[in-house]
């Protein structure tokens, strides 16, 4: 992937902002190139360990979009730069921007922006996270996720929305949101990528596991070294891309759909009811849906 006249490196950015947007809306969020066969799109939010506000969300949306129109591009692959690929969602920095109403493009459903309590949370997350990765998985060209560091949470939904996963091997994962009441991250899909006892302990306990075990799991493709992490996830994405892209797409939908048929969308339907079952749990309790918890008290406590 150094086909540098094929080269375009540029930035992504929401452009349906009506609320005013957050603090990075006018930053480069996400950046997108084309490397011959190859589209690259990189998160980059590094001083946030790369967590997803909605800017990031749409950005990714955006650049998602123009990959699959461009007739050139066979393969995507998402990354993030810096240390971590995605602690996860925004839920602390100071562009946090879960006020803000957007374009909406995965469900169709009405703005958050104007709801209270329960009929909001649902309203954002239906379309901005359980929605977003959703749409993402049926993006016709295959996608693969190329972690290092941490994908924790929200990071694994963006991971599990792409096709195959290449991880270094200081990656490590973890949904820790149990702690905060709530059983798994919006898109459920923990079962289907893990396995049913694996599934268990990664829910049951909050902890890291690490690359190694999530590729004994079948979660992750390959792990490499961290300074092979580019050129490996190049080497695979070139491979798949001399393969005819309509078999791909065919392959890719004729897998999504057996994977459908073992239960898992109706599965995280009706997990997504029993995590906003607990976000009212927790407010009505505790007057606080994520029952006190902070991205980094999970941090500590998942260490």
């Amino acid at each position: 992937m150094t086909d540098n006249d094929s080269a375009h490196n540029d930035s992504a950015h929401n452009g349906g902002a009506h609320n005013g947007g957050a603090d990075d809306d006018a930053e480069a969020v996400v950046r997108y190139e084309r490397r011959g066969p190859v589209a690259v799109v990189t998160m980059n939010r590094p001083e946030y360990r790369n967590a997803q506000n909605s800017v990031m969300t749409y950005a990714l949306d955006d650049a998602f979009a123009r990959a699959v129109d461009d007739p050139e591009v066979k393969v995507i692959v998402l990354a993030g730069e810096g240390k971590h690929f995605s602690a996860g969602h925004d839920i602390s920095s100071p562009g946090r921007d879960v006020d803000v109403s957007y374009e909406r493009k995965a469900v169709l459903w009405w703005d958050h922006v104007d709801r209270a309590g329960g009929d909001q949370r649902f309203a954002r997350e239906s379309e901005v996270y359980l929605g977003m990765c959703r749409r993402w998985r049926e993006i016709p060209k295959p996608v693969i996720a190329s972690i290092q560091g941490a994908c924790i949470a929200g990071g694994l939904m963006l991971a599990w929305s792409c096709d195959l996963i290449v991880a270094s091997d200081d990656a490590f994962f973890a949904d820790p949101v149990v702690r905060m009441g709530i059983p798994g991250v919006e898109y459920f899909a923990h079962p289907w990528v893990l396995g049913v006892a694996a599934a268990k302990e990664v829910l049951f306990t909050g902890e890291r596991f690490t690359a190694q075990q999530a590729k004994e799991w079948g979660m992750v493709s390959r792990v490499v070294p961290r300074a092979e992490l580019e050129s490996a996830t190049t080497a695979l994405a070139e491979k798949i891309a001399e393969m005819p892209s309509f078999g791909l797409t065919l392959t890719k939908k004729a897998v999504n759909q057996a994977q459908d048929l073992m239960g898992m969308r109706s599965g995280m339907d009706s997990a997504f009811g029993l995590h906003h079952f607990a976000h009212a749990h927790n407010a009505e309790t505790q007057s606080d849906p994520l029952a006190g918890q902070t991205a980094k008290s999970m941090r500590d406590a998942g260490r």
